[in-house]
């Protein structure tokens, strides 16, 4: 087995470099989706993924990273990890689970430390129906224009203006508007969009190559952001049935499990969300069976993380302006939005490790013996 360290990396450029080494080595099939658009220094970005099992595997365990661009730091270095896994590996092997990982849903957003897409779009909000009218956000109206100020840093004004609508609202409602997702402030944060990215449209077609003939599917999506430090909350990722919820909770318990959590009883830390990538896999395949949860790593508290995502998207707007960045607030601004998603600790990394390594085996034991 890979040392924890040596899984992780400190560009997107290592991080995809190390994946497809380990990919290869686990004697794993790779295809790469080449994305229309570089990195920061010119490197070709991709959405590189990597099967390992019979391709009419009628069990499937999927394992996705960096849906929210930079959260792929964290993601990339457990995907990693797996496959240098031996252990895990021939477990997956004798249950007869493929594995499927895809590195990489946003390479942009990895490369260019955002969380959102090249279209300034959250990935995990465009899993919407476009020919049908979108959620509105109201919440969201009111705080647009003091979160994405015309400067950076922002005034004192504008702080104290926005400090002032947070306490009005409060924090619970604070963070439904904030994150809940919004589809009518193109430049603004958690923007769902208004039609499929490329990240969403190379996704669907990844899924339905590897998934459309699968009967059982199990899926486990890396975040960060969200939580106490080093804490992986296990989110229900599923409709709102109690079936399929108590379906992922058996899959995920146990001894020192971190017990299965959903924001539609109000149990998970995450506000309640729509357009959420999962929902492409009912769709896709509708023959399976679809066990799945989001892995949200905590790193810094909230309002931490909100703030670092104003800068990361003011900064994203000025240059799809042309706007001239001064190049050290450019980098302070970069290191910021990192620090918010990804705590570079050996400690943080062998908790992060250590959880997912738990939630693999448990989801590869499930998959085996349904």
């Amino acid at each position: 087995m890979i040392d924890i360290e040596r899984a992780f990396s400190a560009s997107y450029a290592q991080a995809r470099k190390a994946f497809l080494e380990a990919a290869a080595m686990a004697g794993a099939s790779i295809q790469s989706h080449n994305h229309p658009l570089p990195g920061p220094q010119g490197e070709a970005l991709a959405m590189d993924v990597a099967r390992l099992g019979a391709p009419d595997a009628p069990k499937l365990l999927v394992l996705t990273s960096a849906c929210h661009g930079v959260e792929g730091y964290c993601g990339s270095g457990i995907q990693v990890h797996a496959l240098h896994d031996a252990e895990l590996l021939a477990q997956a092997r004798s249950g007869d689970v493929a594995l499927l990982l895809v590195h990489a849903l946003n390479p942009w957003g990895f490369a260019w430390t955002q969380r959102a897409t090249q279209e300034n779009v959250d990935l995990n909000r465009n899993g919407q129906d476009f020919a049908k009218p979108l959620p509105a956000n109201p919440g969201y109206e009111q705080l647009a224009a003091l979160l994405v100020p015309d400067v950076w840093p922002p005034t004192a004004a504008n702080e104290a203006a926005l400090g002032a609508v947070m306490a009005q609202m409060g924090e619970a409602t604070f963070q439904a508007a904030l994150s809940g997702g919004q589809y009518t402030q193109p430049d603004g944060l958690f923007y769902g969009g208004q039609s499929q990215t490329w990240s969403h449209a190379t996704w669907c077609k990844v899924l339905s190559e590897h998934g459309r003939s699968v009967e059982h599917l199990g899926w486990i999506d890396f975040h960060t952001g969200l939580g106490p430090n080093g804490h992986g909350e296990r989110i229900y990722a599923g409709p709102d049935a109690p079936e399929p919820l108590a379906r992922a909770k058996r899959w995920w318990a146990g001894e020192g499990a971190t017990p299965i959590t959903s924001f539609y009883d109000g149990s998970s830390a995450s506000a309640r969300l729509t357009g959420l990538l999962w929902e492409t896999a009912p769709v896709i395949c509708p023959q399976a069976e679809i066990t799945g949860m989001a892995l949200e790593y905590g790193t810094v508290p909230l309002m931490e993380v909100a703030h670092a995502l104003r800068g990361a998207h003011w900064l994203a707007r000025a240059r799809r302006r042309g706007q001239a960045v001064d190049a050290e607030l450019a980098r302070a601004i970069d290191a910021r939005t990192l620090a918010a998603f990804y705590t570079d600790t050996p400690a943080w990394r062998a908790q992060v490790v250590a959880q997912a390594r738990q939630a693999n085996m448990q989801a590869i034991a499930a998959l085996a013996a349904a």
